[in-house]
Order: C-alpha cells, then sequence, then structure tokens
C-alpha cells in the first residue's frame, strides 16, 4: 500500500465518521464494510432491504453485527426526506409521489442522508454508473461555495521522490469534464488544492497547464487557459497559482528558470491541472504505466459534502481505500 493511502487509512481511523454504503447486498461492499467496521476506519450504515442484506453476507460468511443496516420504506427519516426532496424538486415538476418512489432508492436515500447531515458521507459505484451517483448528488447536496462545477482527481504517488511534494501529485480533472470552459477549470483548481490539503497534508502549487508557457504561443485554447488563471487567483488570492505553463516548465526546475523566470510554481507543481478531459486522461494513464506511479482516484471533489465514486471493476481494497477517503474529506 502507498504511503499516502496510509496516512489516510490513519486519518480516517482518527475521525470515525460514518459513512454510508447504497450498494449494501453486494459482496464487495459487504465484504469492505466488514473490514472497514472491524478496523475502525469509519462507521458503516448500510442502505438496503434488511433481510437481503443479511442474507448475502450470511451466504458469502461475512459478519455484519454491529453494523447499522437502514431500509428506507422503514426508516424513521423517510418522511422527511420526502418531504425535503419534493419541496426542493416540485418546481421541476416533481409530484410527492415521485418524491417518494426516488427517496425509496438507495442512492438517493443516501444522498439525502448525507445533505441531512444523519451520514457524512457516501460511497456508491460498484454496481451504478457514474451518472447514477452525480445525479441525486447534484440534485440535492449540490456544489461547495464559490466552486461552479464538480469535477474529480488522481492522487499520483511517482518514484522520482524530486517531483511534486516528495513524489505526490495531483492530476485533475481525468475524469468528468470533458472541456471546462474557463470558469469551470478555474473551480477544478481552487476543488483540487482543497483536495490537496484535506487527503495529502500538502500545500499546494497549482500549475494551469497548456501548449503554451507565458505568451509563447497564442491560441484560443491558450486564451482559455490564462482566463481560468486569472479567475482562479481572484477565486482564492491565498493560493499559489500559475499559468499558462507548458509540462516541463511546470515541473523541472532547470526549465522553470528559462521558460517561466520568477514564477512561485514553475518547476515545483504539485497539481497539474489540464486544460480539457482527453489531455488529462491520458496524461494521468501515461504517468501511471510508463513512470509505475501509484494512482489513488478518481476522487469527487466540488461537491458541498463528499460523495465518491467507484469504478464497476473496483475491488474490495478499492471500496475499503474510498471509505477511507470519504471519512477524510469530511473533515
Amino acid at each position: 500500500m502507498s504511503s499516502v493511502m496510509d496516512r489516510i487509512l490513519k486519518f480516517a481511523k482518527n475521525s470515525r465518521k460514518k459513512i454510508a454504503l447504497p450498494e449494501a447486498s453486494e459482496e464487495r461492499n459487504l465484504k469492505a464494510a466488514e473490514f472497514s467496521h472491524k478496523n475502525g476506519i469509519a462507521e458503516i450504515i448500510l442502505i438496503g432491504n434488511e433481510e437481503e442484506i443479511r442474507n448475502k453476507a450470511s451466504e458469502i460468511n461475512v459478519n455484519i453485527s454491529g453494523i447499522k443496516i437502514i431500509e428506507p420504506q422503514k426508516s424513521e427519516f423517510f418522511e422527511s426526506y420526502v418531504e425535503y426532496f419534493f419541496n426542493l424538486r416540485k418546481s421541476k415538476g416533481i409530484t410527492y409521489e415521485n418524491a417518494k418512489d426516488m427517496i425509496i432508492d438507495p442512492v438517493y436515500f443516501g444522498t439525502m442522508m448525507v445533505k441531512m447531515k444523519d451520514a457524512d458521507g457516501m460511497v456508491s459505484g460498484a454496481i451504478h454508473s457514474t451518472g447514477d451517483l452525480l445525479r441525486p448528488a447534484l440534485q440535492i447536496i449540490k456544489t461547495a461555495p464559490g466552486i461552479s462545477i464538480v469535477s474529480s482527481c488522481f492522487i499520483m504517488e511517482l518514484q522520482d521522490k524530486t517531483l511534486g511534494d516528495n513524489g505526490i501529485m495531483l492530476f485533475a480533472d481525468c475524469a468528468i469534464n470533458p472541456n471546462p470552459n474557463a470558469e469551470e477549470l478555474a473551480s477544478i483548481a481552487v476543488a483540487t488544492a482543497s483536495t490537496a490539503k484535506s487527503l495529502c497534508k500538502i500545500e499546494p502549487r497549482i500549475a494551469m497547464l497548456s501548449f503554451s508557457t507565458k505568451g509563447s504561443a497564442e491560441h484560443e485554447f491558450v486564451t482559455k487557459v490564462r482566463e481560468a488563471t486569472k479567475l482562479a487567483k481572484e477565486k482564492a488570492p491565498d493560493l499559489l497559482i500559475d499559468g499558462e505553463l507548458q509540462l516541463d516548465a511546470a515541473i523541472i526546475p532547470e526549465v522553470a528558470k528559462l521558460k517561466a523566470p520568477g514564477s512561485s510554481v514553475a518547476g515545483k507543481a504539485n497539481i497539474l491541472i489540464f486544460p480539457e478531459l482527453q489531455s488529462g486522461n491520458i496524461g494521468y494513464k501515461l504517468v501511471q504505466r510508463i513512470a509505475k506511479a501509484n494512482c489513488i482516484g478518481p476522487v469527487s471533489q466540488g461537491f458541498a459534502a463528499p460523495v465518491n465514486d467507484l469504478s464497476r471493476g473496483c475491488s474490495v481494497e478499492d471500496i475499503i481505500n474510498v471509505i477511507a477517503i470519504t471519512a477524510l474529506q469530511a473533515e
């Protein structure tokens, strides 16, 4: 396991946050719930049909004694959640009966638990799509103050410890937004800085990446990154942010001296903000595969409260790690 993940698990154990799992009858989730409960990583809340959950746990020999199980329709919270959701969405054409039907869904119910602070965070996605998680989260939890878009980042743990922050870098956005505009790109930068502080305990040095460094090229793509850099600095004047920077100028001190002398970020960036999803997705996979970096994520960011998405191909260990990440984000 990576040193970053070791630290995250340690901090999670100290925080003992309540994390909801709305895919509670799924085998990997049950195994992750058992491990997380037994090892004190979080207080797990399993959401779904109680009989189905207990039968599945028994079938796969998983011990869930001591773990809270909530069946949405039978919950003390159900009517108040339905009322809240109906009032929130009635202007969009949702009827009271529609609201009832939706809150019965464990993912919607779990999202409401986070919104109403009956849970500190939620983890889903082993058997649901990203859209199934994002839709209720955007409707109910919404984005954090000052953040216009939900995004994701990857924590990259590099073998070369001279890069980033002792080998730790964050890449964003590599999983959600195909082509963010300047305002959205600025929000992604600010949200990633928050993730770096909360999960990695590092001080952000943010490079807004482009194929140009400080006016070496002119193009509408470059203009977008320049504008995003300006907006990010306005949003968070206390953060170290610079752009537009080419990748080598962002991370190699010798190149930075030539291309961006005097920059507080160039040559020592620990956060890389990619201009759009194609470059971000390609970039993190290149580093993961060719440089053999340990890659943690995607970590969802920008929500007003933490919810995280899993890959449908995730392992039990992946779920445990995301539970710990979500717990730490809730701090």
